[in-house]
């Protein structure tokens, strides 16, 4: 199985890739809309189709890109049938197994945090992910979204504890950099419900938290009961000048057949060295603008703005240098060709 666990710095959400290496479908666990693109360049590169999107609970501090991915790969949804979210093709039962080719997971009503959290077991992996039911040395509130203190206490300790201490434990969050944990650490170290801790110790220990709510809280909620469509169910604007792919990196890019074809629409700017282009007998793109690298931020300004840009150079890497460049002058409209001159030879 391939396995990636991916982070929103925003709301250290935590995002769960789960692919079978042979038909190379894919599981993504708790997507957050705003790394959308993120996550399909993820795909992307990794040759996967996203088969299922999977949400643990209606989140309060993110809104779910479920919906943005579903309309742009066609996967399916999942989440618990009792949150009753719009567009949801898989509504989940306690005890329902369901999954990919090669990747069965197990649903666990775990409500407490929320009347709504699953946690997903993935026993040939001992693996099991535990949303903001179960945290590494903590646990979600459960003050809002009809969160209990008592039903958390019982979800943790009668559902995930009883799973085997080998298992890993991978939560929806964490806020000081740990990535993973065991069922057995938790009831041994967890701050508020391990080590022995009774049900009257933890619900007095939540009671007393007193937290703000989320941010987001408004705006997240109501929009996870819709899958995290918008309003208006429109998709996000994306740019219209280009066949632009974003890749896992960040780099936005056009590939050479797009290039080609709309070569009187672009700024074409090589940043290759002088003397590496003299030296090129190569049948390559004709460029507007010959700006080595190192020189780029110097001549930035050189650099026309009326007509998007494309940068290239031999690979590709130096020009997604140069993109970081241009944009941060201010030029928006601005791609590296994919895979450089070496993708037109």
């Amino acid at each position: 199985m391939l396995f990636r666990q991916l982070f929103d710095n925003t709301s250290s959400t935590y995002t769960y890739l789960l692919a079978d290496e042979t038909t190379r479908r894919a599981i993504l666990i708790d997507p957050v809309f705003e790394q959308a693109q993120r996550d399909m360049a993820l795909l992307r590169e990794l040759n996967l189709t996203l088969a299922l999107v999977v949400d643990t609970h209606a989140h309060a501090d993110h809104v779910t890109a479920a919906w943005l991915l579903q309309e742009k790969t066609g996967c399916q949804i999942a989440s618990a049938k009792v949150i009753g979210a719009e567009h949801v093709n898989l509504p989940l039962e306690d005890g329902q197994v369901f999954g990919v080719d090669g990747i069965q997971l197990k649903a666990l009503s775990t409500p407490g945090h929320t009347n709504g959290c699953m946690s997903y077991v993935l026993e040939d992996q001992a693996m099991v992910f535990t949303g903001d039911t179960l945290l590494i040395r903590g646990c979600g509130r459960s003050d809002f979204q009809e969160g209990s203190a008592h039903n958390l206490f019982h979800s943790i300790t009668e559902k995930l504890f009883s799973l085997p201490d080998h298992y890993m434990v991978y939560p929806a969050h964490d806020y000081n950099g740990r990535t993973q944990s065991t069922i057995g650490e938790e009831k041994a170290f967890n701050a508020r419900v391990g080590g022995g801790a009774d049900e009257h110790d933890f619900v007095e220990y939540m009671h007393a938290m007193k937290l703000p709510h989320p941010k987001k809280i408004d705006e997240a909620v109501p929009a996870n009961h819709r899958s995290g469509c918008p309003e208006n169910g429109l998709l996000p604007e994306e740019p219209d000048w280009g066949d632009i792919k974003v890749t896992y990196a960040g780099v936005p890019e056009v590939d050479i057949d797009w290039l080609q074809s709309h070569r009187s629409e672009v700024t074409l700017l090589d940043v290759r060295d002088i003397d590496e282009v003299r030296s090129d007998n190569s049948p390559v793109l004709q460029s507007d603008l010959l700006i080595p690298l190192d020189k780029l931020r110097q001549q930035v300004a050189e650099v026309p703005s009326e007509r998007p840009v494309v940068a290239l150079c031999r690979s590709g890497r130096r020009s997604a240098m140069a993109v970081s460049i241009l944009t941060e002058a201010g030029i928006q409209q601005v791609a590296s060709l994919r895979g450089g001159i070496m993708a037109s030879l």
